[in-house]
């Protein structure tokens, strides 16, 4: 294994932060930033996958996000966080999103699957991301709250343009069972 970190953990709770670590140290590098100015000192071409927790004092998670966007990291960000998503996470720039408390299992797997969306096109990568932010949002927020919400709207017509664009994609990619099986799951989601 590399000391290059594929992983960055981001959260101000140490001992969270470092058991994410543990967790998944047994399977990729990872490193460890306790706040966001850290986090950001420690981004390398590396990091694939950061976690970042969006409550953190000094430079918030969300600051974070905007500054590895900024600088142009070609790595997948999950916001792994206490904070309830709201109508904010629709403009963002995550990949996914984790409410605190999280098992080893759920980060785990949250990683794979976003470290696989790496290799997709740019249009398919966003499919996900906005799918995520819908399905987020429907699990959070009552039917007349997103119904009347013009940026949920704008949302959920995205990821039908995107959906509708995509389906030629798909047939195009048959041969990639993974993606077609988990492109199929985020289809029955909606």
């Amino acid at each position: 294994m590399s000391d290059d970190p594929e992983v960055l953990v981001v959260d101000d709770e140490a001992r969270l932060a470092d058991l994410f670590a543990a967790w998944i140290g047994q399977q990729r590098p990872v490193a460890v930033a306790y706040d966001g100015e850290s986090a950001l000192e420690k981004m390398c071409s590396s990091v694939s996958v950061v976690l970042l927790d969006r409550r953190m004092p000094g430079l918030s998670g969300d600051e974070v996000l905007q500054a590895i966007r900024e600088e142009g990291y070609d790595c997948r960000v999950v916001m792994v966080t206490a904070v309830d998503p709201d109508f904010d996470i629709i403009e963002m720039g995550f990949d996914d999103y984790l409410v605190k408390p999280v098992s080893k299992e759920e980060l785990l797997t949250m990683i794979d699957s976003v470290s696989k969306r790496s290799s997709y096109e740019s249009e398919i990568q966003e499919y996900y991301a906005l799918v995520s932010k819908k399905a987020l949002l429907e699990s959070e927020k009552a039917e007349h709250d997103l119904a009347t919400n013009e940026e949920y709207q704008e949302l959920t017509d995205r990821v039908d343009e995107l959906r509708s664009r995509l389906d030629d994609t798909i047939s195009e990619m048959s041969s990639h069972d993974d993606f077609v099986g988990a492109f199929q799951d985020l289809q029955t989601e909606n």
